[in-house]
């Protein structure tokens, strides 16, 4: 972050209710788009972070997203002006900041509440499947007709002549709206999970209306593993920044997949950016949560035995990896 951004930042935290400085650049306050909670006063879920070269706010109540640049440019038109002058005076102006962006239309989503489905606890297939597995039915849902179903919600498939019967995974706001849900198919199958998100700008992770944010969070690659592990959300997508939310102390799972490029590089670069998190010991030979503790192993201990961060991360990182 740039001297001009951290400037017109604090110009501006006097107009945003609850405004804190979380970190050196990543700030917190009340949504001034869709006014945050209405329930909860103390509720703040707008945050201005970094993205790429750039300053970005993003309100996880309504799934407002877009530039600083545009967004001061929404608060204050006026001092909006003055910072395009000075960006361009400093020459730290990002490819397309200082040409006007399309508007956007802030109106917070409408998201239906309710799956209308039967529980996968009522359905013999569904709770055999995850009775197997260890997994308790009754967190999730489950439908014979996925793509007719998921229609009803949020037009998806155009071809629905081949449809399949799916586990719902339900995927909720911290105010228990529903933002999305996946599909997970029973057998063999190409595509395993379908993500399908009722706003594109929901965050795509499970387990946000169950956490609390006092204690530690872990975040788990599955919605599955997570059922196992205390306190714990699991990422339905690898494209979103935890650190915007505002989390002080949350902790990565990833799978035990020490032959596995892609996850080798996910731990690196989480590693580097100083985050916490589980380096599995080397007599854990299992590839995830859920089948290690089909091997009869207690989670929990060994989560909170094996957490670590800085250089004594990395040193753990190196001998587990084996790419």
């Amino acid at each position: 972050m740039d001297i001009v951004d951290s400037k017109y930042i604090g110009l501006i935290s006097s107009r945003l209710q609850k405004f804190k400085r979380v970190k050196a650049d990543l700030y917190n306050f009340r949504c001034p788009i869709c006014g945050d909670s209405q329930k909860h006063k103390n509720k703040a879920r707008g945050y201005i972070y970094p993205l790429k070269a750039d300053m970005n706010f993003k309100c996880h109540n309504c799934g407002a997203s877009t530039t600083f640049n545009n967004f001061l440019k929404t608060i204050d038109p006026t001092l909006h002006k003055q910072y395009v002058m000075e960006k361009f005076k400093e020459r730290n102006v990002g490819r397309g900041s200082i040409i006007p962006e399309p508007e956007f239309n802030f109106k917070k989503p409408v998201f239906k509440s309710k799956l209308n489905l039967p529980k996968a606890s009522e359905v013999p297939i569904a709770t055999k499947y995850l009775e197997k597995r260890k997994i308790n039915p009754n967190l999730f849902y489950f439908t014979n007709e996925f793509q007719k179903w998921t229609n009803t919600h949020k037009q998806t498939f155009n071809n629905i002549n081949k449809d399949e019967s799916r586990v719902i995974i339900p995927l909720h706001d911290t105010e228990k709206n529903l933002i999305g849900f996946q599909g997970r198919s029973l057998g063999p199958n190409s595509v395993k999970y379908i993500t399908v998100m009722l706003s594109e700008d929901a965050p795509k992770i499970y387990g946000l209306d169950k956490i609390d944010e006092t204690k530690p969070i872990f975040i788990t690659e599955g919605p599955f593993d997570s059922t196992f592990v205390e306190n714990s959300v699991a990422m339905c997508g690898s494209d979103l920044d935890v650190r915007t939310f505002g989390w002080s102390n949350y902790i990565w799972v990833f799978d035990n997949e020490p032959r596995n490029r892609e996850i080798v590089e996910r731990i690196d670069k989480t590693i580097g950016r100083g985050d916490k998190i589980v380096i599995w010991p080397k007599q854990i030979v299992e590839k995830d949560i859920n089948d290690m503790v089909l091997s009869g192993h207690d989670i929990m201990p060994i989560l909170k035995s094996n957490t670590y961060s800085g250089l004594e991360a990395k040193v753990k990182f190196n001998n587990w990896k084996k790419v």
